[in-house]
């Protein structure tokens, strides 16, 4: 099993600075997502930084979540 966000940081530019659970760090880009359903949402920056983490993962106050594993996988 990958790790689970232990802290994360938004930026001015739709990215996440993840700290996992392991002790690695890794930057993941939101913009990719930000034209699809529910994270349209993400596109106001001002909720993008309401983001924090539930149970290992990132969340959002209106239900938005991303896969821990993908935000492991992905993150550079």
């Amino acid at each position: 099993m990958n790790p689970r966000v232990k802290t994360v940081k938004p930026t001015d530019d739709y990215q996440l600075i993840l700290e996992f659970t392991n002790g690695e760090c890794g930057l993941y880009d939101c913009k990719p997502l930000l034209d699809f359903g529910v994270f349209r949402e993400l596109q106001d920056i001002n909720y993008f930084k309401q983001v924090s983490v539930t149970d290992g993962t990132v969340t959002w106050i209106n239900k938005q979540d991303i896969c821990p594993d993908t935000l492991y996988l992905d993150s550079v």
